[in-house]
C-alpha cells in the first residue's frame, strides 16, 4: 500500500457496515463445519474449474458423510486455486477466525473441522464474527430468519419467486416460479438456481389465465410488507422486456408444453407487470432488488448482459416510477451503462459487487465508475451475499481493501481530501442503507 492508501485503510477499518443482502441463517449464523468455509459455492466454482469433479453446490444441510466425501475430493485441487481471490477470502477466515495458518491436507482437515465445529457450538460466535467485521446489521432471506430467532442481527428481504429469471434449457420458468409460491401458504425458500423439475410435485398448476391471476393474487396477499425491507429477484438478459396483452398470455399458456423464447418472454412480462401494479398500490414501499448479468449454466451461472436489456429495463423502470429498483450487477462491461440509468432515473440505485464481479480488479473498476458518476444516495457500497458470518467477514476485508486503493488514487489526484474520502465511504457503506432501505444498526 502507498502511504495515502494505508491511511485511508486505517480510516475505513473504523467505519461500520450494513450488509444489505445475505443468505445467513438464524439457525447457524456462523460456519457449521469446514464445508461452510472451504466449499462455499464461489470456492466450488474455482475448484471445478481446476479439475475437481464436483461442480454442484453442497446440500442445504449436508450430512457428515457428504462433507467428508466432498472435502476429500476437493483437497487435491486447492493447490491450483491459490492464485484466486476466493482462496484469499478463505485464508482470511481460517487464519483470523480459527487461528489456522497452514495448508489443509487429507491428514489434518479433520483437525480443522473440529476447531470450526467446536466454535460453532458457541451461540455467540456468529455475533462475535460480525462484530469483528464491524457489520452492524445484515439483511437476509425472510425464511432464513427461522421465526425471528436473530432479529438483533437480521432484517429481511423476500426472496421467494423469480418471475423474470431463466433456467438452463427451460422456457416456462416464470410460470414454474409462480406455481412454487402458489403452493405455499407462507413465503418459503425459492427454487434453486438450477432447479430439478422432476423433483417438483405441485398440487396446484397453472393452466389458464384465471389460474395466473389467482396465483399472483395469492403471492401478493402473502407478502409480509411490515416484515421485509426489500424483495430479491433476478432479471434475465435472455428475456425481451416488452408489453404483452392478455391475449398473448392466453396463447402462450396454450403452448406451454412446447414453449420457446416467445412464450418465455410473455410469461415473464405478463406476471411481472401485474405484480408491479399490485406493489404500486401498497402504502409500504419496499425496494425491489434485482440481480442482473448472470445467466444459467449447468451448475451455476456465467456473466452475460446484453446492451439492449439495459434500455429495455430503463423503459420498465420509467413506467413504474412509484417503485424503487436496485440492481446487483454481475457483468462488468455494462456498469457504465447502468450508472447512466442511475443518474437519469430517480427510482434506480446500484448495489455492491455481485457474483462474477466480486473480484478485486472488478470491484475497483465498479467503485471508480460509480463514485465518479452516481450520487452516494443512489449506491450501496457493500453486500456480502454470504451464507455464514465467516464469509461476510472475509468479504468485508476484501471490499475495504479495494475501496482504500480507489479512494487513495482520488485523493492523490486531488479529487477528494482524505476527510472527504472517508465521509464518502461512510455514506455508501453505512448511511445509504439506512436512508433508502430502512436498515437499523444494532
Amino acid at each position: 500500500m502507498t502511504n495515502t492508501e494505508s491511511k485511508i485503510y486505517s480510516g475505513l477499518a473504523e467505519i461500520p457496515l450494513l450488509d444489505i443482502h445475505t443468505h445467513m441463517d438464524a439457525s447457524h449464523i456462523q460456519a457449521r463445519d469446514i464445508a461452510d468455509v472451504m466449499l462455499y459455492h464461489m470456492v466450488i466454482s474455482d475448484l471445478y474449474s481446476a479439475g475437481c469433479p464436483d461442480g454442484a453446490r453442497m446440500s442445504e444441510d449436508p450430512t457428515e458423510e457428504e462433507v467428508e466425501y466432498r472435502i476429500k475430493r476437493a483437497l487435491p485441487y486447492h493447490k491450483h486455486i491459490e492464485n484466486t481471490s476466493c482462496y484469499w477470502g478463505m485464508k482470511l477466515i481460517l487464519k483470523d477466525l480459527y487461528g489456522w495458518d497452514k495448508e489443509v491436507t487429507e491428514a489434518n482437515w479433520k483437525d480443522l473441522n473440529k476447531i470450526i465445529k467446536d466454535k460453532a457450538k458457541d451461540n455467540n460466535w456468529g455475533r462475535e464474527i460480525l462484530k469483528k467485521a464491524k457489520i452492524k446489521r445484515t439483511c437476509t432471506e425472510l425464511w432464513r430468519g427461522r421465526n425471528h430467532l436473530a432479529d438483533d442481527l437480521f432484517q429481511y428481504s423476500l426472496e421467494w419467486a423469480f418471475f423474470t429469471r431463466c433456467q438452463w434449457g427451460q422456457f416456462d420458468t416464470g410460470l414454474l416460479e409462480l406455481e412454487n409460491a402458489w403452493n405455499q401458504e407462507t413465503p418459503g425458500a425459492p427454487l434453486p438456481v438450477t432447479v430439478d423439475r422432476e423433483k417438483l410435485n405441485f398440487k396446484r398448476t397453472i393452466k389458464t389465465i384465471d389460474d395466473v391471476d389467482a396465483a399472483i393474487r395469492h403471492y401478493c396477499e402473502r407478502i409480509p410488507y411490515d416484515e421485509v425491507l426489500s424483495t430479491a429477484s433476478h432479471m434475465s438478459t435472455d428475456i425481451h422486456y416488452m408489453e404483452v396483452s392478455k391475449e398473448d398470455m392466453v396463447k402462450a399458456l396454450a403452448n406451454r408444453g412446447k414453449a420457446g423464447a416467445w412464450e418465455r418472454d410473455v410469461y415473464a412480462n405478463y406476471i411481472s407487470e401485474i405484480y408491479f401494479r399490485e406493489l404500486e398500490k401498497q402504502s409500504k414501499k419496499i425496494v425491489l432488488q434485482f440481480s442482473i448479468g448472470a445467466e444459467p449454466l449447468p451448475y451455476e451461472t456465467g456473466s452475460k448482459l446484453k446492451a439492449e436489456t439495459v434500455f429495455e429495463i430503463a423503459s420498465l423502470i420509467a413506467k413504474h416510477s412509484k417503485l424503487n429498483f436496485s440492481f446487483f450487477l454481475s457483468e462488468l462491461n455494462q456498469n457504465q451503462a447502468m450508472c447512466t440509468l442511475a443518474r437519469e432515473l430517480p427510482n434506480i440505485s446500484l448495489s455492491g459487487y455481485w457474483w462474477h464481479n466480486f473480484f478485486p480488479s472488478s470491484i475497483r473498476r465498479l467503485m471508480t465508475e460509480r463514485l465518479d458518476m452516481v450520487s452516494t444516495s443512489k449506491q450501496f457500497g457493500f453486500f456480502s451475499d454470504a451464507y455464514c458470518a465467516d464469509w461476510a467477514y472475509a468479504k468485508a476485508i476484501i471490499v475495504k481493501t479495494q475501496l482504500a486503493a480507489v479512494l487513495a488514487e482520488k485523493v492523490e489526484q486531488g479529487q477528494y481530501t482524505e476527510q472527504q474520502a472517508l465521509s464518502i465511504a461512510r455514506k455508501i457503506l453505512f448511511e445509504t442503507a439506512q436512508q433508502m432501505l430502512g436498515m437499523v444498526p444494532n
